[in-house]
């Protein structure tokens, strides 16, 4: 799995509780990640619609997919559910407004552990009606107030799927499952 800045997530300076440039920090209620994805590239024609941007092959084989993990076990509040938006140009360059593309599962706070992947499909078309997105951002919806966590998005070519355990260590199943003999 490679990981590029071009299609990061987190880790912005200046972002939602940022401080290693990787990652995000949410806190309570709704935030958006530290940095908002452009997909306009020089060179691409801009459209009538003020377009312009890359084209992420949505289906595709294989297809470019979304990876959210919690790099930092998430501590102190309820649950936390993650959205991925997209918004077209506002014609100044600028973001227009963003549309929920896709809405994660509503994950419980115990279950927010080093290695869970909160957001983990491949990238979606947008809903019907909607315009093509040039820019793409993370919406995170959290109940409670987590004190600690940090979590890692980008957009990847191919997801490492076999899980961490809570060490950080690559591991086989998580704690907890039992594997009868």
């Amino acid at each position: 799995m490679i990981l590029d800045a071009l299609s990061q997530f987190t880790g912005a300076s200046g972002g939602v509780g940022n401080n290693d440039g990787a990652t995000d920090s949410p806190t309570t209620g709704t935030q958006t990640s530290s940095n908002v994805i452009d997909l306009h590239m020089l060179g691409i024609p801009v459209l009538a619609s003020g377009q312009g941007a890359r084209d992420l092959g949505i289906g595709d084989d294989p297809a470019l997919k979304l990876m959210v993990e919690v790099i930092t076990a998430l501590t102190g509040g309820t649950s936390i559910q993650v959205n991925l938006q997209g918004a077209p140009d506002n014609g100044s360059g600028a973001p227009g407004a963003f549309t929920t593309y896709v809405s994660g599962a509503v994950v419980a706070e115990a279950s927010l552990i080093v290695g869970s992947r909160l957001l983990d499909i491949d990238v979606p078309r947008p809903p019907p009606g909607v315009p093509f997105p040039r820019f793409f951002q993370l919406q995170y919806i959290s109940v409670g107030t987590h004190g600690a966590g940090k979590i890692r998005g980008n957009i990847v070519l191919d997801r490492h799927d076999q899980p961490l355990q809570a060490n950080a260590v690559l591991g086989g199943y998580p704690a907890g499952v039992l594997i009868p003999n």
